[in-house]
This record gives structure tokens, C-alpha cells and sequence, in this order.
């Protein structure tokens, strides 16, 4: 039940074994929350999202260069004191890491900590990161020593992108996951969209074995029943919702896990990329609406029609504010001129459903899916939110049940 990255990775690895098994998707499309819409020639992703390229099962399950992944810069400019400052990995940038060793974004000391910290977590396993002491986030690196100006300039800002909260309550573990793969991989965006991502997968599985519209609003241990009154029986009964459509049907799913982060999305059309290069902007002044902004255009081209520009603003949360986008377009207009004030609004997409919120735990890593008397359930809420996590459950469930 659902046809999101864990539903179709457990099917996959069902395939592979030779099952038979039938996906039913209560929208009209696969994908669940990574998907991407097509308005006036522009690809909207929902969400700001992009694909870590080392994440290991992702790496075993898709083809990245039929998906062509075109690669952000493994870096970030960030908005502070009213100026541009560049953050660059030196290990890949070595002269732009150079010149910002001493810019005022943090310390040179807290760059030292960087680059020690992407040494030591390069060389430790996602093993060892699960089954390490879990804090939040912000307890973690003072812990590590980063000044307090690192913090709040750079990691709230970037971090706050990723865990979609500027708090850095979200568990170290994860941090320190995603911080590994950052360093290991880079950021991507497939030439078409993150909507390629389930439709590479889906286009893999018979054609027959996902039905879209198919609403279930019965389970049973041996079946289910749909919208329409149809009666599905099968030997298995996977629920790979989002954990709070699980928690509908099996309260005992649950397990707390049904708090959410939300996200605006605000896409522009423009006739050039107020960037120029495929990099983040972040807000490092704490204050202001928006937390980053991108031009997917800058990294994959077709995001946009030839000769235009798409810009991607995120606004953390689902601001109740009249005017949301002319906010937006004032304060970016300090960030870039007026030639804000000519981009075209195409959508605002407020998610309320984006991230399962991710505290520091106090038990390990978990088996990525929870069993349910005799019914499965899976999803990134029993792993790590981010693709990998929906990935790794849906193939660990996949596993368990070829194990019956």
C-alpha cells in the first residue's frame, strides 16, 4: 500500500526474488512526497530535494546516469552583515576554501573542526554512527567545539534546509549521516527532475503491478479492501505510507513517530539566474522568511525553458503571512536588486507533511520496519527521512519477508 520510493524499493527487491505483488497508490501518480510538476515548462519540485549520490542503497537500486545527475558545488554562499561570504569544501575547492578560511563565517578555528570532522566521519562506518550516543543536532556541535557564531550563521541556515527546523533538534545520528554523505558524494538534481527518481524505479516493475486511484480503506492480514468495494487478497500485506496514513489503520505503528516538519516552496520564473552558478544561497542573518534559495536551472538546465531561469525559495514552516510571496520578493530584493521585483510567480507549494521529525533517540538504528501482528510497515519514518531511509526500509522489508 503506497506507491512512494519505500513501496516501489520493496517491491524491487520482491522482484528480484521472483514474487509476485501489486502496488496500490491512492493518488494519481507514484512517487509520494518526491514527485515534480510541470507549469509553463518549469519543473516544480515539491520540496527543495536533492539526491546525496553516496548514499549506499540508492546507489545499488537506481541508475544514476540514466537518471543524469547534475551535481551542485559542494559549498554554499551565505547572506551575512549584508554581504556575500562563500563556504567551500577545500578538499574539493581548494581556492575558494582558502580564501574564506578567515571570512566571518565562523572562526578559522571552526574550520579546522570541519575539515576534521568530514576526516574522522569519512572513516566511520553508518554502523558505528547508529549505534552512537544520539543529542540534538546543536548539542552535538557544541560539543564539538564549533563557536557560536558557526552555528548560528552557518549550520542553522544549511542544516535548516535539510532538517527543514533551524533549531537543530533533529538527532546527531542523522546529522552526522548526512554530514558522511556529503562529504562523500555531492548534492544532485536528475536532469529532469526528482520525479525521475520513482519513475526509474516504477518503470523497472511489470506493468501491471502498480495500480494508481486504488484507495484502500480496509486492512486485513491476508488482503484489502479498496474505495470501490474490491477485495484484494494476497500472502503479505505491506503498509508503505507516510507513518501517520499507517497509524490510521494500525494504531500500534505509530510508536510516537507521527510529528512532522513542513516546508513552503515559492518557485519563480526569471529571465536570468540571479546566481549564475549551481550553488545554495543561505540566510545566515536569522532573521527574514526565507531560509535559502536555489536556481535549479544553474544545475540541471531543463529545469527551466531555454533561455529562462527558475528560482526555488524556501520558507521553512507554513507561515500564516498575508502576502507570503511579496514578503518574499521584498526581502530578496535586499539580497539581489531589483531585478526581483520582475520574476513572475508560478507556484507556492506549503507541504505540512515534508519531513518526520527526527529526535535523538534512545535506542539504536532500528530495523528500518516495524511488524504489525502479520502486516508489514515501512517508510523513511522507520529509517532515516531523506531517500536513502524510504530506500533501505523498503528493500529491508522486502528481505524480511523473503525470509518467511
Amino acid at each position: 500500500i503506497g506507491a512512494g520510493v519505500a513501496g516501489l524499493a520493496c517491491a524491487r527487491g520482491l522482484q528480484a526474488a521472483g514474487r509476485s505483488f501489486l502496488l496500490c497508490e491512492a493518488s494519481d501518480r507514484i512517487g509520494g512526497r518526491v514527485a515534480t510538476d510541470i507549469v509553463d515548462g518549469y519543473r516544480l519540485d515539491h520540496g527543495f530535494q536533492v539526491l546525496l549520490t553516496a548514499y549506499p542503497e540508492a546507489q545499488r537500486l537506481l541508475d544514476y546516469e540514466a537518471l543524469d545527475l547534475r551535481r551542485f558545488y559542494s559549498g554554499a554562499r551565505v547572506r551575512h552583515g549584508g554581504k556575500w561570504h562563500r563556504v567551500a569544501d577545500p578538499f574539493r575547492h581548494p581556492i575558494d576554501g582558502l580564501r574564506g578560511a578567515f571570512n566571518p563565517i565562523g572562526s578559522f578555528a571552526d574550520k579546522l573542526r570541519v575539515a576534521v570532522m568530514k576526516w574522522r566521519l569519512e572513516r566511520t562506518s553508518l554502523d558505528e554512527i547508529a549505534a552512537r550516543e544520539d543529542l540534538t543536532t546543536v548539542d552535538y556541535l557544541q560539543r564539538e567545539g564549533f563557536s557560536q557564531r558557526m552555528i548560528e550563521v552557518f549550520f542553522r541556515s544549511f542544516y535548516g534546509g535539510i532538517f527543514l527546523e533551524r533549531e537543530l533538534r533533529t538527532s546527531s545520528r542523522m546529522f552526522e549521516f548526512t554530514f558522511k554523505m556529503f562529504s562523500q558524494g555531492s548534492a544532485t538534481l536528475p536532469a529532469r527532475g526528482m520525479g525521475a527518481i520513482p519513475r526509474q524505479l516504477a518503470a523497472r516493475l511489470p506493468a501491471d503491478a502498480i495500480r494508481c486511484g486504488a484507495r484502500v480503506t480496509e486492512i486485513g492480514e491476508r488482503g484489502v479492501t479498496l474505495e470501490s468495494g474490491e477485495r484484494i487478497e494476497g500472502d503479505i500485506v505491506v503498509v508503505a505510507t507516510d507513518g501517520s496514513t499507517a497509524a490510521k489503520w494500525l494504531p500500534a505503528a505509530a510508536a510516537g513517530e507521527l510529528a512532522w516538519r513542513s516546508v513552503t516552496g515559492i518557485y519563480f520564473a526569471a529571465d536570468r539566474s540571479p546566481l549564475n552558478e549551481a550553488i545554495i544561497a543561505l540566510n545566515g542573518s536569522g532573521r527574514g522568511l526565507v531560509n535559502h534559495v536555489c536556481v535549479p536551472s544553474d544545475v540541471a538546465p531543463a529545469y527551466a525553458p531555454a533561455g529562462r531561469a527558475l528560482i526555488s525559495v524556501t520558507v521553512l514552516g507554513t507561515p500564516d503571512v498575508q502576502d507570503l510571496e511579496a514578503r518574499v520578493v521584498e526581502e530578496l530584493e535586499g539580497w539581489f536588486g531589483g531585478e526581483v521585483r520582475g520574476w513572475r510567480h508560478l507556484r507556492t507549494n506549503r507541504i505540512r507533511r515534508a519531513l518526520p521529525v527526527q529526535p535523538p533517540s534512545a535506542g539504536g538504528a532500528g530495523a528500518g520496519f516495524r511488524k504489525v501482528g502479520e502486516v508489514f510497515v515501512c517508510g523513511d519514518h522507520l529509517a532515516s527521512a531523506s531517500i536513502e531511509g524510504a530506500t533501505v526500509s523498503g528493500l529491508r522489508t522486502a528481505d524480511q519477508i523473503l525470509k518467511q
